[in-house]
């Protein structure tokens, strides 16, 4: 199993963010997602009932993501709290970008080309 470097630390105490960005690894597959879910949902379900209005899952410098990466994205849209949304960030040329679109994903989830775009969402 691959570590995953990609995911920030947790936030400081305090007011809950409005947006959390969890940046994904540059492979998602079945060597790592398993162990991608509880990092995410570490940082998008803080402790205490303080929660982010917008988790943005960004999968720009992700080269490689197959259907496991699909499931990881709906698992955290499921396990997370009612009122919490998920965007996903993708290049539009990108490996995740054509599989969000080939699973279909990308009707349920909003997907942006940039994070910029995504953050002012």
């Amino acid at each position: 199993m691959s570590t995953v470097p990609f995911l920030p630390p947790p936030p400081e105490p305090g007011a809950p963010p409005e947006r959390v960005l969890l940046p994904f690894p540059p492979e998602v597959d079945f060597s790592n997602a398993d162990g991608l879910l509880p990092l995410i949902m570490s940082q998008a379900r803080p402790a205490r009932g303080r929660r982010p209005r917008v988790v943005v899952l960004d999968l720009t410098a992700t080269r490689f993501m197959d259907s496991q990466g699909v499931r990881l994205i709906n698992d955290v849209r499921h396990l997370l709290r009612p009122g919490t949304s998920v965007y996903v960030v993708a290049r539009p040329e990108s490996v995740a970008s054509r599989v969000l679109e080939l699973t279909g994903l990308r009707r349920d989830v909003p997907v942006y080309d940039n994070l910029d775009e995504a953050m002012a969402a």
